[in-house]
Protein backbone atom coordinates (compact mmCIF):
# COMPACT_ATOMS: atom_id res chain seq x y z
CA UNK A 1 0.00 0.00 0.00
CA UNK A 2 1.05 3.62 -1.14
CA UNK A 3 0.58 7.04 0.48
CA UNK A 4 -0.67 10.30 -1.12
CA UNK A 5 3.30 10.93 -2.34
CA UNK A 6 3.43 7.37 -3.50
CA UNK A 7 5.54 5.59 -0.72
CA UNK A 8 4.93 2.32 0.41
CA UNK A 9 3.29 2.52 4.44
CA UNK A 10 5.01 0.03 6.31
CA UNK A 11 3.52 1.59 9.35
CA UNK A 12 5.61 2.10 12.30
CA UNK A 13 8.82 0.15 10.97
CA UNK A 14 8.90 2.83 7.80
CA UNK A 15 9.52 5.30 11.05
CA UNK A 16 11.44 3.41 12.64
CA UNK A 17 13.87 2.68 10.21
CA UNK A 18 14.41 6.74 9.42
CA UNK A 19 14.53 7.49 12.89
CA UNK A 20 17.48 5.10 13.01
CA UNK A 21 18.63 6.38 10.21
CA UNK A 22 19.01 9.83 11.72
CA UNK A 23 20.54 8.37 14.80
CA UNK A 24 23.16 7.27 12.66
CA UNK A 25 24.04 10.35 11.33
CA UNK A 26 25.97 10.95 15.08
CA UNK A 27 29.13 9.62 15.05
CA UNK A 28 28.65 8.07 18.81
CA UNK A 29 25.59 6.13 17.66
CA UNK A 30 26.98 4.81 14.46
CA UNK A 31 30.10 3.49 16.74
CA UNK A 32 27.10 1.98 19.15
CA UNK A 33 25.27 0.23 16.30
CA UNK A 34 25.04 -3.56 17.23
CA UNK A 35 26.83 -3.13 20.63
CA UNK A 36 30.61 -2.78 21.65
CA UNK A 37 31.04 -6.29 22.33
CA UNK A 38 31.57 -9.73 21.05
CA UNK A 39 32.49 -13.73 22.33
CA UNK A 40 34.97 -15.23 20.79
CA UNK A 41 36.27 -18.68 21.34
CA UNK A 42 39.68 -19.14 22.22
CA UNK A 43 39.88 -22.88 20.37
CA UNK A 44 39.47 -24.08 17.21
CA UNK A 45 36.72 -26.90 16.13
CA UNK A 46 36.41 -28.17 13.29
CA UNK A 47 35.68 -31.57 12.91
CA UNK A 48 34.24 -34.47 14.65
CA UNK A 49 37.74 -34.99 17.16
CA UNK A 50 37.49 -31.66 18.24
CA UNK A 51 33.73 -31.45 18.77
CA UNK A 52 33.96 -34.75 20.86
CA UNK A 53 36.82 -32.50 22.86
CA UNK A 54 35.24 -29.38 22.99
CA UNK A 55 32.04 -30.84 23.90
CA UNK A 56 30.39 -34.19 24.74
CA UNK A 57 32.14 -36.73 25.51
CA UNK A 58 35.42 -34.68 26.36
CA UNK A 59 33.84 -32.11 28.56
CA UNK A 60 32.68 -34.63 30.77
CA UNK A 61 35.77 -35.60 31.76
CA UNK A 62 36.89 -31.85 32.87
CA UNK A 63 33.45 -31.12 34.84
CA UNK A 64 34.19 -34.75 36.70
CA UNK A 65 37.50 -33.48 37.57
CA UNK A 66 36.31 -30.00 38.96
CA UNK A 67 33.47 -32.02 41.31
CA UNK A 68 36.32 -33.83 42.18
CA UNK A 69 38.61 -30.98 42.98
CA UNK A 70 37.54 -27.42 42.70
CA UNK A 71 40.46 -25.87 42.15
CA UNK A 72 41.23 -27.07 39.14
CA UNK A 73 37.89 -24.56 37.69
CA UNK A 74 40.36 -21.81 37.79
CA UNK A 75 42.85 -23.85 35.63
CA UNK A 76 40.49 -25.16 33.06
CA UNK A 77 37.64 -22.48 32.99
CA UNK A 78 38.09 -19.28 32.29
CA UNK A 79 36.84 -17.98 35.28
CA UNK A 80 40.11 -16.97 36.98
CA UNK A 81 40.09 -14.63 33.84
CA UNK A 82 36.90 -13.00 33.53
CA UNK A 83 35.49 -9.66 35.69
CA UNK A 84 31.29 -9.14 35.90
CA UNK A 85 31.31 -5.71 35.35
CA UNK A 86 27.89 -4.80 37.46
CA UNK A 87 25.27 -2.13 37.63
CA UNK A 88 21.90 -1.75 38.34
CA UNK A 89 21.68 1.38 36.36
CA UNK A 90 21.13 4.11 39.07
CA UNK A 91 23.88 6.42 39.27
CA UNK A 92 25.07 6.03 35.57
CA UNK A 93 27.88 9.10 34.43
CA UNK A 94 26.18 12.06 35.09
CA UNK A 95 23.15 10.85 33.98
CA UNK A 96 21.62 9.63 37.20
CA UNK A 97 19.09 6.64 37.67
CA UNK A 98 18.60 5.87 34.07
CA UNK A 99 17.71 2.46 34.96
CA UNK A 100 19.35 -1.36 33.36
CA UNK A 101 19.33 -1.46 29.62
CA UNK A 102 20.31 2.93 29.41
CA UNK A 103 23.56 1.51 31.32
CA UNK A 104 23.89 -1.09 28.96
CA UNK A 105 26.37 1.27 26.29
CA UNK A 106 28.63 2.22 29.65
CA UNK A 107 29.04 -0.92 31.02
CA UNK A 108 29.86 -2.31 27.50
CA UNK A 109 32.41 0.74 27.52
CA UNK A 110 33.46 -0.24 30.38
CA UNK A 111 34.33 -4.19 29.22
CA UNK A 112 35.97 -2.23 26.30
CA UNK A 113 38.20 -0.73 28.54
CA UNK A 114 38.75 -3.42 30.65
CA UNK A 115 40.06 -5.83 27.40
CA UNK A 116 42.07 -2.57 25.42
CA UNK A 117 43.78 -1.64 28.25
CA UNK A 118 44.92 -4.80 30.27
CA UNK A 119 43.65 -8.18 27.85
CA UNK A 120 40.84 -8.19 30.82
CA UNK A 121 37.72 -10.28 29.79
CA UNK A 122 34.72 -9.03 31.09
CA UNK A 123 30.60 -9.41 31.31
CA UNK A 124 28.01 -6.23 31.70
CA UNK A 125 25.70 -7.50 33.63
CA UNK A 126 22.64 -4.83 34.26
CA UNK A 127 20.45 -6.15 37.03
CA UNK A 128 16.46 -5.15 37.08
CA UNK A 129 16.60 -4.53 40.76
CA UNK A 130 17.73 -1.80 43.06
CA UNK A 131 17.27 -3.58 46.81
CA UNK A 132 20.33 -3.87 48.14
CA UNK A 133 19.52 -7.53 49.57
CA UNK A 134 18.42 -8.70 45.69
CA UNK A 135 21.25 -6.97 44.62
CA UNK A 136 23.77 -8.74 46.81
CA UNK A 137 22.01 -12.16 46.50
CA UNK A 138 22.21 -12.11 42.45
CA UNK A 139 25.85 -11.06 42.61
CA UNK A 140 26.68 -13.75 45.07
CA UNK A 141 24.52 -16.77 43.37
CA UNK A 142 26.17 -15.83 39.78
CA UNK A 143 29.92 -15.26 41.57
CA UNK A 144 30.88 -18.78 40.83
CA UNK A 145 30.99 -18.12 36.93
CA UNK A 146 33.56 -15.12 37.46
CA UNK A 147 36.98 -14.23 38.69
CA UNK A 148 35.76 -10.99 40.19
CA UNK A 149 33.19 -8.21 40.29
CA UNK A 150 33.37 -4.49 39.44
CA UNK A 151 30.44 -2.91 41.06
CA UNK A 152 29.91 -0.06 38.34
CA UNK A 153 27.01 3.40 38.57
CA UNK A 154 25.04 2.16 41.88
CA UNK A 155 24.12 5.08 43.81
CA UNK A 156 25.13 5.97 47.23
CA UNK A 157 24.47 4.88 50.06
CA UNK A 158 23.36 1.71 48.81
CA UNK A 159 26.93 0.92 47.00
CA UNK A 160 29.00 1.15 49.83
CA UNK A 161 26.78 -1.61 51.66
CA UNK A 162 26.61 -4.14 48.78
CA UNK A 163 30.04 -3.79 48.43
CA UNK A 164 30.90 -4.28 52.00
CA UNK A 165 29.00 -7.67 52.37
CA UNK A 166 29.59 -8.84 49.04
CA UNK A 167 33.50 -8.35 49.91
CA UNK A 168 32.61 -10.23 53.22
CA UNK A 169 31.07 -13.67 51.38
CA UNK A 170 33.09 -13.91 48.22
CA UNK A 171 36.28 -15.04 48.75
CA UNK A 172 36.93 -12.96 44.62
CA UNK A 173 37.57 -9.23 44.75
CA UNK A 174 35.21 -7.04 44.60
CA UNK A 175 35.56 -3.64 43.47
CA UNK A 176 33.63 -0.30 43.31
CA UNK A 177 35.13 1.55 40.35
CA UNK A 178 33.06 4.58 41.01
CA UNK A 179 34.90 4.72 44.33
CA UNK A 180 38.42 3.03 44.32
CA UNK A 181 38.80 4.18 41.03
CA UNK A 182 39.14 7.86 41.03
CA UNK A 183 40.10 7.63 44.47
CA UNK A 184 43.68 5.80 43.25
CA UNK A 185 44.05 8.26 40.46
CA UNK A 186 43.38 10.81 42.55
CA UNK A 187 45.77 9.84 45.14
CA UNK A 188 48.40 9.70 42.41
CA UNK A 189 47.68 12.81 41.05
CA UNK A 190 47.76 14.77 44.72
CA UNK A 191 51.16 13.19 45.60
CA UNK A 192 52.81 14.70 42.24
CA UNK A 193 51.27 18.20 42.68
CA UNK A 194 52.03 18.37 45.92
CA UNK A 195 56.12 17.61 44.59
CA UNK A 196 55.86 20.50 42.05
CA UNK A 197 55.05 22.48 44.53
CA UNK A 198 58.07 21.69 46.91
CA UNK A 199 55.73 20.02 49.71
CA UNK A 200 54.88 16.27 50.76
CA UNK A 201 51.07 15.52 50.97
CA UNK A 202 50.95 15.42 54.72
CA UNK A 203 51.90 19.52 54.29
CA UNK A 204 47.94 19.85 52.73
CA UNK A 205 44.71 20.78 53.75
CA UNK A 206 42.46 19.85 51.68
CA UNK A 207 38.57 20.43 50.86
CA UNK A 208 36.40 18.24 49.14
CA UNK A 209 32.96 18.79 47.29
CA UNK A 210 30.59 15.91 47.05
CA UNK A 211 30.09 13.69 49.72
CA UNK A 212 28.61 10.61 47.23
CA UNK A 213 30.50 7.26 46.35
CA UNK A 214 33.67 9.04 45.21
CA UNK A 215 33.77 11.91 47.93
CA UNK A 216 34.00 9.44 50.57
CA UNK A 217 35.95 7.05 48.82
CA UNK A 218 38.59 9.48 47.83
CA UNK A 219 38.53 10.96 50.96
CA UNK A 220 39.54 8.10 52.44
CA UNK A 221 42.05 6.90 50.68
CA UNK A 222 43.55 10.41 50.75
CA UNK A 223 43.70 9.83 54.51
CA UNK A 224 45.44 6.45 54.29
CA UNK A 225 48.01 8.19 52.12
CA UNK A 226 48.93 10.57 54.95
CA UNK A 227 47.39 13.69 53.83
CA UNK A 228 47.59 16.62 56.26
CA UNK A 229 43.55 17.34 56.96
CA UNK A 230 41.06 16.64 54.59
CA UNK A 231 37.48 18.00 55.23
CA UNK A 232 33.99 17.26 53.44
CA UNK A 233 31.28 19.28 52.10
CA UNK A 234 27.88 17.66 51.33
CA UNK A 235 24.48 19.92 50.21
CA UNK A 236 24.18 21.05 53.57
CA UNK A 237 27.67 22.41 54.22
CA UNK A 238 30.60 21.11 55.75
CA UNK A 239 30.51 17.53 57.57
CA UNK A 240 31.81 17.00 60.85
CA UNK A 241 31.26 14.67 63.64
CA UNK A 242 28.40 15.81 65.78
CA UNK A 243 26.12 17.54 62.38
CA UNK A 244 22.90 16.10 62.99
CA UNK A 245 21.28 14.33 60.58
CA UNK A 246 24.45 12.29 58.79
CA UNK A 247 23.84 9.03 57.19
CA UNK A 248 26.23 5.87 57.93
CA UNK A 249 29.11 6.41 55.34
CA UNK A 250 28.89 10.30 56.00
CA UNK A 251 28.87 9.50 59.66
CA UNK A 252 32.03 7.60 59.16
CA UNK A 253 33.78 10.12 57.13
CA UNK A 254 32.87 12.79 59.63
CA UNK A 255 35.06 10.57 63.30
CA UNK A 256 38.39 10.31 60.94
CA UNK A 257 38.49 13.63 58.90
CA UNK A 258 38.20 17.17 59.65
CA UNK A 259 40.62 17.54 62.60
CA UNK A 260 40.31 21.97 62.23
CA UNK A 261 36.22 20.84 62.82
CA UNK A 262 35.08 23.46 60.16
CA UNK A 263 31.53 24.27 59.78
CA UNK A 264 29.27 26.22 58.08
CA UNK A 265 30.15 26.45 54.21
CA UNK A 266 32.54 25.04 51.46
CA UNK A 267 32.97 28.80 50.90
CA UNK A 268 34.45 29.21 53.86
CA UNK A 269 36.26 26.39 54.34
CA UNK A 270 38.45 26.92 51.06
CA UNK A 271 39.73 29.85 52.44
CA UNK A 272 43.51 29.51 52.76
CA UNK A 273 43.05 25.86 51.70
CA UNK A 274 45.68 24.35 49.81
CA UNK A 275 43.90 21.86 47.85
CA UNK A 276 40.44 22.12 46.10
CA UNK A 277 38.47 18.36 45.27
CA UNK A 278 35.60 18.42 42.94
CA UNK A 279 33.55 15.46 42.84
CA UNK A 280 30.14 17.44 42.38
CA UNK A 281 28.45 19.55 40.40
CA UNK A 282 28.35 22.36 42.48
CA UNK A 283 30.34 25.71 41.25
CA UNK A 284 32.67 27.56 43.16
CA UNK A 285 32.67 31.11 42.12
CA UNK A 286 36.26 32.71 41.29
CA UNK A 287 35.93 35.33 44.04
CA UNK A 288 35.89 32.19 46.47
CA UNK A 289 38.89 30.61 44.82
CA UNK A 290 40.63 33.59 44.83
CA UNK A 291 40.86 32.85 48.94
CA UNK A 292 42.87 29.42 48.70
CA UNK A 293 46.27 29.25 49.61
CA UNK A 294 49.35 30.32 47.49
CA UNK A 295 50.37 27.44 45.33
CA UNK A 296 47.20 25.79 45.53
CA UNK A 297 46.05 22.81 43.81
CA UNK A 298 42.65 22.19 41.99
CA UNK A 299 41.27 18.79 41.43
CA UNK A 300 38.02 20.08 39.62
CA UNK A 301 36.70 16.67 38.37
CA UNK A 302 32.94 17.25 37.69
CA UNK A 303 32.10 16.12 33.73
CA UNK A 304 31.32 17.95 31.82
CA UNK A 305 31.24 20.97 33.31
CA UNK A 306 34.31 20.89 35.88
CA UNK A 307 33.26 23.18 39.14
CA UNK A 308 36.12 25.51 38.96
CA UNK A 309 36.89 26.16 35.28
CA UNK A 310 40.81 25.31 34.60
CA UNK A 311 41.13 28.92 32.85
CA UNK A 312 39.88 30.04 36.06
CA UNK A 313 41.91 27.48 38.29
CA UNK A 314 45.22 28.57 36.63
CA UNK A 315 44.56 32.31 37.43
CA UNK A 316 45.06 30.83 41.07
CA UNK A 317 46.12 27.46 41.29
CA UNK A 318 49.81 25.83 40.47
CA UNK A 319 48.30 22.77 39.34
CA UNK A 320 44.65 22.19 37.68
CA UNK A 321 43.62 18.74 37.45
CA UNK A 322 39.96 17.69 35.55
CA UNK A 323 37.93 14.76 34.77
CA UNK A 324 38.38 16.30 31.31
CA UNK A 325 40.32 14.59 28.18
CA UNK A 326 40.64 17.98 27.06
CA UNK A 327 42.63 19.53 29.89
CA UNK A 328 45.85 18.63 30.86
CA UNK A 329 46.09 16.17 34.26
CA UNK A 330 42.94 14.37 33.25
CA UNK A 331 41.84 12.25 36.58
CA UNK A 332 40.40 9.14 34.78
CA UNK A 333 39.52 5.63 36.59
CA UNK A 334 40.69 4.04 32.86
CA UNK A 335 44.00 4.84 34.67
CA UNK A 336 43.13 2.23 37.47
CA UNK A 337 40.65 -0.16 37.25
CA UNK A 338 42.19 -2.43 34.48
CA UNK A 339 45.65 -2.81 36.22
CA UNK A 340 43.96 -3.67 39.38
CA UNK A 341 42.10 -6.20 38.13
CA UNK A 342 44.90 -7.11 35.78
CA UNK A 343 47.11 -7.77 38.97
CA UNK A 344 44.55 -9.18 40.87
CA UNK A 345 43.56 -11.74 38.73
CA UNK A 346 47.10 -12.49 37.57
CA UNK A 347 47.65 -13.89 41.29
CA UNK A 348 43.93 -15.60 41.67
CA UNK A 349 43.61 -12.65 44.72
CA UNK A 350 40.62 -13.27 46.74
CA UNK A 351 40.24 -9.38 47.85
CA UNK A 352 41.78 -6.09 46.55
CA UNK A 353 42.91 -4.38 49.94
CA UNK A 354 43.44 -1.39 51.38
CA UNK A 355 46.78 -1.54 50.55
CA UNK A 356 46.75 -2.95 47.50
CA UNK A 357 45.26 0.10 46.58
CA UNK A 358 47.68 2.12 47.90
CA UNK A 359 50.46 0.51 45.55
CA UNK A 360 48.32 1.03 42.28
CA UNK A 361 48.41 4.90 43.44
CA UNK A 362 52.27 4.71 44.16
CA UNK A 363 52.90 3.17 40.88
CA UNK A 364 50.87 5.24 38.87
CA UNK A 365 52.74 8.65 40.80
CA UNK A 366 56.16 6.97 40.20
CA UNK A 367 55.73 6.87 36.33
CA UNK A 368 55.71 10.53 36.36
CA UNK A 369 59.22 10.44 37.58
CA UNK A 370 61.38 13.16 36.43
CA UNK A 371 59.18 14.32 33.77
CA UNK A 372 57.03 15.89 36.16
CA UNK A 373 55.60 19.20 35.29
CA UNK A 374 52.18 21.06 36.38
CA UNK A 375 50.77 20.11 33.75
CA UNK A 376 51.96 15.87 34.12
CA UNK A 377 51.07 15.22 37.13
CA UNK A 378 49.08 11.89 35.90
CA UNK A 379 50.21 9.91 32.90
CA UNK A 380 47.66 9.04 30.48
CA UNK A 381 45.80 6.47 29.76
CA UNK A 382 46.79 5.60 26.78
CA UNK A 383 50.85 5.44 28.68
CA UNK A 384 51.90 1.60 27.18
CA UNK A 385 53.41 1.62 31.06
CA UNK A 386 50.79 2.02 33.21
CA UNK A 387 48.82 -1.78 33.37
CA UNK A 388 52.32 -3.53 33.58
CA UNK A 389 53.27 -1.05 36.23
CA UNK A 390 50.02 -1.11 38.36
CA UNK A 391 49.27 -4.73 37.96
CA UNK A 392 52.62 -5.70 39.20
CA UNK A 393 52.44 -3.47 42.13
CA UNK A 394 48.95 -4.94 43.13
CA UNK A 395 50.10 -8.63 42.50
CA UNK A 396 53.52 -7.96 44.55
CA UNK A 397 50.88 -6.16 47.11
CA UNK A 398 48.21 -9.21 47.32
CA UNK A 399 51.62 -11.59 47.71
CA UNK A 400 52.47 -9.45 50.83
CA UNK A 401 48.76 -8.61 52.26
CA UNK A 402 48.53 -13.03 52.55
CA UNK A 403 45.79 -12.66 49.49
CA UNK A 404 47.26 -14.13 46.55
CA UNK A 405 46.47 -17.86 45.58
CA UNK A 406 48.61 -18.19 42.77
Amino acid sequence: MADADGHEDRGVFHVTTTAHDRLDEDPAFALHRGGKLRVESSVEVADHEGLALAYTPGVARVCSAIADSPELVDTYTWKSKVVAVVTDGTAVLGLGNIGPEASLPVMEGKSLLFKQFAGVDSVPIALSCTDTDQIVETVVRMAPSFGGINLEDISAPRCFEIERRLREVLDIPVFHDDQHGTAIVALAALRNAARVTGRELGDLRAVVSGAGASGLAVTRMLIEGGIGDIAVADSKGMIYAGREGLNAAKAEIAAISNKAGLQGSIESALAGADVFIGLSAGEVPESVVATMAKDAIICAMANPNPEIHPDVARSYASVVATGRSDFPNQINNVLAFPGVFRGALDVRATDITENMKLAAANALADLVGDDLAPDYVIPSPFDERVVPAVSAAVAAQARKDGVARA
